[in-house]
């Protein structure tokens, strides 16, 4: 894992010009890469990359910028190939000569071999550029997931990219100003879309996506390479998916246990990560221990599942380690959080994430999680939620029997129990609309904003047309005929990015590397080619994955009806020990002179924000967002 960054300028700009705002930039990332600093500058072109390294594979020999043997050909490399082995030995074979054992240089001989078509090969996470001086063009590609970030600003006569944005901005290449339509978009889902930021002019590159620069013409193609596609095999026998996705998980895990250096796993007690660390410990030839690092709280049971994790880690013979953040760390680390984020997204499960990959880093330089789980094998309550509404509405229509896609009511009804602590939502969800179109009731099911929308000032105009708008042409743009598959091709473009975002950020504030198993996509791919009524059946949130779990965890957490989230109290702390702290942030002078905010409705909803609600926070994040990168 590292920090990627790189200008091409076109405006005559001196090697030493280019050089001190490259150098910039990579001071501002100089967290993701604790090991190695590197610079390459183009002799013919004004083209520099950047590297910030943490180095996990061939630490002596991985080097960046790294190049093929006659320097016309350059990368800068953030991620992990893992199949770098099989396709270093394919390369060999068609005559190409390596100087590392690093999977940076696969990358550059498979480009050389493959051209762009080489991401194709690749299984990983990964963010790069690639110069080739020959063709006098820049190639960069992100991974079919978003795991890895990349971010880039184009005018007439400059292109520069980088990991972070926090790094294009100390390049003074552009002017810092909000962007208020991602903002309405923030409100509402606590993430922005596709390739919008909460910066105006800063561009994200998307998940699955590759891009050219032309350095002549100064031509920019964006080009989507991989997506989600929902061709579901009916010819296939449950048992025919249960086999393969077994084999699938396991080697997933398997390949990401190549590492030079120590490794451990993220633990929480959970259907997902217990699995990643129960393979990982099966599979793990190494013969060391597996660290496994836990997060709770210490304000109840409702905040704590240490008992589950410390069963898996106990039941297979892995070290457990834990950490407990308190409101006082809330506090100290939450502007920095913010910070190391450039923009706020997703829920407060953010700060004990941070926390634990503190904890993490003190032992080991790379972790394995469970992220991407309840995205990919369907394992929200909300699906269910959703799911319920179709029955019910096929039930009254008599449609449910019709297409091979439908649901019925009778084949989820042992399942409902399950909704017994979801009933406010269910109440949400239901007071209006009922039997809408799927794309406006799970926009109900997404939409994040509740009482945030009373927070501003009334000249804010929030556009709630164009928003959904935004999210429409998301939810149905795929293949998927079904209810379900929408929701999940939904969630794998918005959500889970999202989520992402926040997996980089905190471990790489520790310089620590994240590796999710789950998200491998040829998994992904094999999940979307499944029928619903076998990933999902009879409503059974993550069906399918539990039949290939089910004799590799313990059964004390295969059976809990409890998996919580990491939740975090803050409405607890709020009340008591932080709102001091909160106030100090919404209701500053430096926050009212904003005029975003409505003061005296801000006031009300601090003092009465309810449980694991998500008002203050949302409002909490946004104004240290200001503060941060508007205001200094």
């Amino acid at each position: 894992m590292c920090g990627i960054a790189g200008i091409l300028s076109s405006k005559g700009q001196s090697k030493e010009s280019l050089r001190h705002h490259g150098g910039k930039m990579l001071r501002q990332i100089a967290h993701r890469g604790p090991d190695g600093y590197g610079e390459w500058l183009s002799d013919e072109s004004q083209v520099y990359l950047g590297h910030r390294r943490l180095a996990i594979i061939d630490p002596e020999g991985g080097k960046q910028p790294l190049s093929n043997e006659d320097g016309t050909v350059w990368v800068t490399f953030n991620g992990c190939i893992y199949n770098y082995m099989e396709l270093s030995q394919t390369l060999r074979s068609k005559g190409h000569k390596f100087k590392t054992y690093s999977d940076t240089e696969v990358i550059v001989h498979a480009y050389e071999e493959f051209g762009e078509d080489c991401i194709k090969y690749f299984i990983g996470m990964f963010a790069f550029a690639i110069w080739d001086e020959k063709k006098k063009k820049l190639f960069c590609a992100r991974d079919r997931m978003g795991i890895k970030p990349f971010y880039y600003i184009h005018n007439d006569s400059q292109f520069a990219f980088a990991s972070e944005i926090k790094a294009l901005l100390a390049a003074d290449l552009i002017r810092k100003e909000p962007d208020y339509q991602s903002i309405q978009q923030y409100i509402y889902f606590q993430t922005t879309l596709e390739e919008k930021t909460l910066f105006k002019n800063i561009i994200k590159l998307p998940p699955g996506h590759n891009l050219v620069y032309d350095y002549a013409s100064g031509k920019l193609t964006v080009s989507e390479y991989w997506d989600l596609r929902f061709d579901v095999d009916f010819s296939k026998s449950e048992e025919y998916f249960i086999d393969k996705l077994r084999f699938l998980l396991e080697d997933a895990v398997k390949i990401r246990l190549r590492s030079d250096v120590s490794l451990g796993a993220h633990l929480s007690g959970g259907l997902d990560s217990s699995t990643v660390v129960s393979l990982a410990s099966m599979i793990n030839v190494s013969g060391s221990t597996l660290n496994t690092f836990t997060g709770a709280f210490q304000e109840g049971e409702k905040f704590d599942e240490t008992q589950y994790a410390k069963l898996v880690a106990q039941s297979v013979g892995a070290n457990y380690q834990e950490i407990f953040p308190t409101d006082q760390d809330f506090v100290e680390y939450l502007p920095k959080i913010i910070h190391y984020m450039d923009e706020p997204a997703a829920g407060p499960g953010i700060f004990p994430q941070f926390m634990v990959s503190k904890l993490a880093s003190q032992h080991v330089k790379v972790v394995l999680g469970g992220q991407g789980g309840d995205e990919i094998f369907a394992g929200y309550t909300r699906y269910l939620i959703g799911y319920l509404e179709e029955c019910l509405k096929g039930s009254i229509e008599g449609t449910e029997n019709t297409a091979e896609y439908a649901a019925t009511l009778s084949s989820i009804i042992p399942n409902l129990p399950m909704l017994k602590q979801y009933t406010p939502m269910l109440k949400y969800f239901w007071q209006d609309g009922l039997f809408d179109s799927q794309e406006k009731r799970y926009f109900r099911l997404m939409n994040r904003s509740g009482d945030m929308k009373g927070l501003f000032n009334p000249d804010f105009k929030i556009d709630h047309d164009g928003v959904f708008a935004s999210y429409e042409s998301i939810f149905n743009r795929s293949n998927a005929q079904s209810f379900l598959n929408k929701m999940l091709y939904f969630d794998l473009k918005v959500h889970l990015p999202a989520l992402l975002h926040v997996e980089d950020r905190v471990s790489m504030a520790w310089g620590l590397e994240s590796r999710v198993p789950l998200l491998d996509h040829r998994i992904v791919e094999l999940m979307a080619s499944i029928p619903p009524t076998i990933k999902f059946k009879n409503g059974e949130p993550k069906y399918l994955f539990r039949q290939v779990i089910k004799n590799i965890i313990p059964s004390e957490v295969m059976n809990r009806k409890d998996k919580m989230g990491f939740p975090v109290p803050l409405h607890l702390w709020y009340q008591k020990s932080l709102k001091g702290f909160v106030k100090d942030i919404l209701l500053d002078q430096t926050a009212k002179d904003r005029g975003f905010y409505d003061v005296n409705q801000l006031e009300k909803a601090i003092d009465n924000e309810k449980a694991f609600g998500r008002t203050i926070w949302g409002a909490l994040c946004l104004e240290l967002w200001f503060k941060t990168f508007m205001d200094n």
